[in-house]
C-alpha cells in the first residue's frame, strides 16, 4: 500500500506539469486519477448477476474487496479473485477499506440495494447498481439525490440499453417516422410469486449469514423459498415481476419519449396478498407534456396479460414487447428486434440515418465515467425516476389506490393509504 500510495502522491505533486490527468476526488482523501490508471473496485453479491458484473469490470480494473452473505453462493467468485478481501457485512469491508475503494458494485437482492449503495455514495464512491435501483420509491430518490450532490459515476444494471436496437428505435420515434406518439403498451410474462409464508424451519446452510441477508427487512426464520433466488416474490425483499423486467423493456420507451415522472397511477391485478407478489399485474400511467412531446398514456401488462390492441390491430403475438402508438403508425420492439405497422404502409420505408453513437458497453461505460467524469447513459438521474415509476405501480396495487401523484412531493395527494408503501420501515440497525 505505501508504494501504491507514493505513485498516487507522486501523480498529485505533478499535476501542473503532467498532461493527460483527469481532477477526481477520491474517497481516501483529494487523489488524482490519470485517464489510464486502474480503479480498485469492491463488489456486494457475488453470485448470479453478480458474478457477470464481476466479470466485466476485472477486465481493466483491480477487484480489491468481494462481499457475499453467502460463501458458497459467491465461491466461484471468491476462488477466481484470491487477491480481493473477503467480507460478509459490506459495512465493515467500508470501515476497513474505505481509503482503498474507488467504485462499487452491488448486485445483492434488492432490498438491501439501497443501504449498500447510499453507504458507498456517501463515501464517495462511485457506484453501479442492479436494477430496479432500490426497493422502495423513497430509496430511489435518496440514491439519486446523493449521487448527485456528490457529483458521482453511477450506472444502473439496464444491459440492454448499450444495445444497438433500442438506438435504432430511439431514432425512428424522434424521426418522426410514425408520428407524436401518445399512447404506449409494454408486457412481459414474468412472475415470481411466494405464496403464503412456509411454516417450516430448516436449519441455516453454514455458509450462509441469514442475518445478514435479511438485512434491512423485518426478521423472518430461514426457509430455502428465499434464497438464493425465489426472494423476487416476497415483498419484503423485492417487487415480483415488474420490479425485475420493468426496468429493463421500459427503459427504451423512457429513452426515446423523455418521460420522468407520472402524474397518475393506476394498478389491478388478484386480491393482494400480505406477503407475496401477485402473479399478474397491469399498472396504467399519465405523463404530462415535456417541451413539444405531447402528453403519454401508458400501460404496463405483467405475468399473462397482453395488450387488447395487438388483437385488434392484428400485431404479432410476441413473448414480451414494446408498442409505440403514433399518429401515423405503430412501432413494435423488444430487445433485438424493431417492425413498423402498418406493415403495408411502411413498406417502402427508408430508416432514418443512425445518430445516436455504439455504446462503449453498459460496464464499461461506467468505468471510463468514474475515471473521467462523463457521464453514463443510465445515470441514477436518468435511472432514479424509472424505477419510481416501476415501483408506483405496486404502491397503487398494494394501497388499492389510484394515485394522483406529486413527484415533488413524494406523495399521493389523493390518498394516506400510499404512503407506508412508499417508504419502508427499516430494521434495527440498518439505516440510509
Amino acid at each position: 500500500m505505501t508504494t501504491k500510495m507514493t505513485r498516487r502522491q507522486f501523480i498529485k505533486s505533478s499535476v501542473a506539469t503532467t498532461a493527460g490527468l483527469v481532477v477526481l476526488t477520491r474517497a481516501g482523501g483529494s487523489l488524482l486519477l490519470s485517464a489510464n490508471e486502474r480503479l480498485n473496485i469492491a463488489v456486494i453479491g457475488c453470485g448470479g448477476r453478480g458474478a457477470e458484473n464481476l466479470r466485466e469490470v476485472a477486465k481493466e480494473d483491480n477487484i480489491v474487496a468481494l462481499c457475499d452473505v453467502d460463501e458458497r453462493h459467491a465461491a466461484k467468485s471468491f476462488k477466481q479473485y484470491p487477491g480481493a478481501k473477503k467480507y460478509r457485512d459490506f459495512r465493515r469491508m467500508f470501515d476497513e477499506m474505505e481509503k482503498e475503494i474507488d467504485a462499487v458494485v452491488v448486485a445483492t437482492p434488492d432490498h438491501t440495494h439501497a443501504p449498500a449503495g447510499v453507504m458507498a455514495m456517501k463515501l464517495k464512491k462511485h457506484l453501479y447498481c442492479e436494477k430496479p435501483l432500490t426497493h422502495s420509491v423513497h430509496e430511489a430518490r435518496v440514491m439519486a439525490n446523493i449521487a448527485r450532490k456528490n457529483k458521482l459515476c453511477t450506472q444502473l444494471g439496464t444491459q440492454i440499453h448499450a444495445g444497438d436496437n433500442y438506438r435504432r428505435v430511439v431514432e425512428l420515434v424522434e424521426s418522426g417516422a410514425i408520428g407524436r406518439v401518445g399512447e404506449v403498451h409494454v408486457w412481459h410474462p414474468s412472475n415470481y410469486s411466494g405464496g403464503d409464508r412456509p411454516k417450516e424451519r430448516p436449519p441455516v446452510p453454514k455458509t450462509l449469514d441469514w442475518n445478514l441477508w435479511l438485512g434491512p427487512a423485518p426478521y423472518r426464520p430461514y426457509h430455502p423459498s428465499y434464497v438464493p433466488f425465489a426472494w423476487r416474490g416476497w415483498w419484503d425483499f423485492a417487487n415480483g415481476g415488474l420490479g425485475d423486467f420493468f426496468c429493463h423493456y421500459v427503459d427504451v420507451v423512457f429513452w426515446t419519449l423523455k418521460l420522468r415522472y407520472p402524474t397518475m397511477v393506476e394498478a389491478e391485478g388478484p386480491p393482494v396478498h400480505p406477503e407475496s407478489c401477485p402473479l399478474w399485474i397491469i399498472a396504467r400511467y399519465e405523463f404530462p407534456a415535456r417541451k413539444n412531446l405531447p402528453p403519454v398514456k401508458f400501460t404496463w401488462y405483467g405475468g399473462d396479460k397482453k395488450p387488447p390492441l395487438l388483437t385488434e390491430a392484428n400485431l404479432p403475438k410476441w413473448g414480451a414487447g414494446v408498442l409505440f402508438v403514433g399518429e401515423k403508425g405503430m412501432l413494435m420492439a423488444d430487445y433485438n428486434q424493431r417492425k413498423l405497422f402498418p406493415e403495408e404502409k411502411f413498406a417502402d420505408f427508408t430508416p432514418p440515418p443512425k445518430t445516436i453513437p455504439d455504446s462503449l458497453g453498459h460496464h464499461k461505460e461506467w468505468l471510463v465515467g468514474c475515471k473521467t467524469g462523463k457521464p453514463t447513459t443510465c445515470n441514477f438521474s436518468y435511472s432514479g425516476p424509472l424505477t419510481e415509476a416501476a415501483l408506483l405501480a405496486n404502491v397503487s396495487y398494494r394501497s388499492g389506490e389510484k394515485l394522483h401523484w406529486n413527484a415533488r412531493r413524494l406523495q399521493a395527494v389523493n390518498t394516506a393509504k400510499a404512503a407506508r408503501y412508499v417508504r419502508r420501515e427499516y430494521r434495527k440497525g440498518w439505516t440510509l
